[in-house]
């Protein structure tokens, strides 16, 4: 199982499957391809159904043309067996192609093909369930994040220090935005107006559209492009952070605290990632939203005080309630239902870790097998349900 350095990722929004995996597969290529007169990408499956919408050219584009002149062909028809999210790279000189790569993007900005995964990133984690982890827990009488820290070395502190002030820094920006959001949808900035509207509420209900507002605000900005975390993917960025930010300024939890419930958080995304997916064009929402979920209510969960088996419980809880969510974006842009899902499922991961620290801990079926029936869902999805946006909500869809 990989560093948490790579399942929280800074970069542009608005899809670390379809914006951030290829501008770094773009940028791969010209590094390997760079005496050419023109560049060709191919785009399949899902990259090329949902690709405007998700600014995949422009980032490919961005960083391809300013070295040759770059044409986009779109095969939203063909779907590779790999992956969905397909590219095809050609260098071209003298109107012959002299270089070709096929590469994937699978997902929280990674990328991979048939035969060797790109970067290479070490394995540093030699237990990849969290019933090996929690057993562990038990036996050495720590916690998650203890783990975390005994694998990755005290290193992994400053990185998700930068994580958080990232996050809250995303936050800020979005809480101060205002305006539609581009697209064409007109959909409307709304993070600064619900913050607004939460200090007029009793505590209750103030506390919950805080949690609205601040999911909201990291959503709509990596909806705009804008500089986001994935956690685990861009497009369910605002959910983790929301649900930290709003524990952080409302009962004052240390700085430390927050950062170890990062790493839990990342802990049960990597968990999720490892063993069945986090990219909506292979498994749907539910493994972008709901791992979201599941990492938010894990982290909620740890700085209440919860055991080891609360915390998972309140992971479990907060995945296997999204089993079986489509990824149906309208227009292909990551803005409906995307943002709206993104502040919903941040109350729900707080509602998981309620339900779980009132409970003794125990529950019948165990984070790692809803991860496996994630997986097993996902892919008996149709693939018009998958981040193609041509079923579900999209279809629905009338242009006004």
């Amino acid at each position: 199982m990989e560093s948490l350095k790579e399942l929280y990722k800074i970069g542009h929004g608005p899809s670390s499957s379809h914006t951030m995996g290829p501008k770094k597969a773009a940028e791969l290529f010209r590094e390997r391809c760079s005496d050419v007169s023109a560049y060709r990408v191919t785009l399949y499956g899902s990259l090329a159904a949902t690709g405007k919408g998700h600014l995949t050219d422009m980032a490919i584009l961005d960083s391809l043309t300013p070295h040759a002149p770059t044409e986009i062909v779109w095969r939203p028809d063909e779907v590779p067996a790999f992956h969905p999210n397909g590219m095809l790279f050609e260098g071209i000189r003298g109107g012959e192609v002299i270089d070709s790569w096929k590469i994937y993007s699978i997902g929280g900005g990674a990328l991979a093909n048939e035969t060797t995964r790109q970067e290479a990133p070490r394995s540093i984690y030699p237990k990849t369930t969290i019933a090996e982890i929690k057993e562990w827990c038990y036996r050495e009488g720590k916690t998650y994040w203890e783990y975390v820290n005994d694998c990755e070395g005290p290193e992994i502190w400053d990185y998700l220090d930068t994580v958080w002030t990232t996050m809250c820094d995303t936050i800020q920006r979005g809480l101060n935005n205002d305006g539609v959001l581009p697209g064409g949808l007109k959909v409307a900035r709304k993070a600064s107006t619900y913050l607004v509207k939460s200090k007029s509420y009793t505590a209750s209900m103030s506390s919950r559209a805080k949690i609205y507002a601040y999911a909201l605000a990291t959503s709509e900005e990596n909806a705009s492009g804008g500089i986001v975390v994935t956690a685990p993917t861009c497009g369910s960025s605002g959910v983790v952070p929301a649900v930290l930010h709003h524990l952080a300024t409302s009962r004052d939890f240390l700085r430390i605290r927050i950062l170890r419930a990062l790493a839990t958080a990342g802990l049960f995304g990597n968990v999720a990632k490892t063993h069945s997916s986090i990219s909506g064009a292979e498994v749907g929402c539910q493994g972008e939203v709901g791992v979201a979920c599941a990492m938010a209510a894990a982290a909620a969960c740890q700085l209440f005080g919860g055991t080891p088996s609360q915390i998972e419980y309140a992971a479990e809880m907060g995945l296997e309630h999204h089993l079986g969510l489509t990824c149906d974006p309208v227009c292909g842009l990551v803005q409906v239902p995307c943002i709206e899902r993104n502040a919903v499922a941040a109350a729900r991961a707080l509602d998981a870790n309620i339900y779980a620290t009132l409970s003794d801990g125990s529950h019948l079926v165990s984070y790692d097998k809803v991860v496996e029936v994630m997986n097993e869902t996902g892919h008996n999805l149709p693939s018009l349900y998958r981040e193609t946006a041509e079923g579900g909500l999209a279809k629905r869809y009338e242009q006004r």
